[in-house]
């Protein structure tokens, strides 16, 4: 499948009538290929961004099978631009040369004669508060817990779980880690809410999730681009100790967890694993 990462917003630039400049960035996974264009912001609309991706595909030998974009506000302008030239996009936080590409060209922004010196951050998205979790879905119990990594490779290889997000490059064996390293993890026993519960987190589209010190403690689960749900609150000092070691073994894993759920914890059936990163 051939993809592109894509960003198309303003920068601290202005043009000769002082207007914002917005810029389209695209580049393949490897950056092999990558295209820029500037515009107005009295321009920036699909019209223009679906010309400047039809130019781009006349140097890449065709236009992409998928448009990978992190920044929400560019989303709704690049599918309206991508729908009439066939194009799925596909919002992602996972975009790691383009974002590398975006801080390049902030260092470069200065050295610009239409640079305004506004503060700019390449990569900020201004996330929302947590929202509670829909209580219809919430878990019998949950808890912290932790698996070798070779054990966990093996579990989510042979382990009948009707739904699975296991990324490649996110298993143990791709990220180089010891075979004996304890791998962090959430579980949550759902009861009959199992599947449901499994199959909003699938629309949901986990990407971590955080231990946040308080009054209350909580959990956080970030989703989606920006999306962040509040996955149980909790004052008890044993659990918020068992969050700093959830937090401490990430740290050792690079990052790495997992979210488990499961109907109770018999071991003999589960619903739906998400890795983590």
């Amino acid at each position: 499948m051939k993809t592109w990462q894509a960003d198309f917003y303003r920068r601290p630039l202005q043009d000769d009538q002082e207007r914002p400049l917005w810029e389209l960035l695209v580049c393949d996974p490897h950056q092999e290929f990558a295209f820029s264009a500037f515009c107005p912001q009295s321009e920036a609309n699909s019209v223009w961004l679906r010309s400047q991706l039809e130019l781009a595909a006349a140097s890449d030998k065709g236009l992409p099978d998928q448009l990978q974009v992190f920044r929400p506000q560019a989303l709704s302008l690049l599918q309206a631009a991508c729908q009439p030239l066939g194009v799925k996009v596909h919002p992602t936080r996972d975009t790691p040369t383009l974002k590398q590409w975006l801080i390049q060209r902030a260092s470069e922004y200065s050295a610009l004669p239409n640079y305004t010196a506004a503060a700019y951050d390449p990569l900020a998205l201004d996330p929302p508060p947590p929202n509670p979790m829909p209580e219809a879905l919430l878990g019998e119990k949950w808890g912290f817990t932790a698996i070798a990594a070779a054990d966990l490779q093996q579990f989510f290889t042979h382990a009948p779980i009707p739904i699975q997000s296991i990324p490649e490059a996110l298993k143990p064996l791709q990220l180089g880690l010891p075979s004996t390293i304890p791998i962090p993890g959430v579980v949550i026993d759902g009861g009959r809410r199992s599947m449901p519960l499994a199959l909003w987190l699938q629309d949901t589209s986990p990407v971590s999730l955080n231990y946040i010190s308080g009054a209350p403690d909580g959990l956080i689960l970030e989703a989606s681009l920006v999306d962040r749900w509040i996955v149980a609150t909790f004052e008890d000092p044993a659990v918020s100790a068992a969050a700093q070691t959830f937090e401490q073994r990430k740290q050792q894993s690079k990052g790495l967890h997992f979210l488990l759920v499961r109907p109770d914890d018999s071991g003999i059936t589960h619903t739906g694993i998400w890795l983590l990163h």
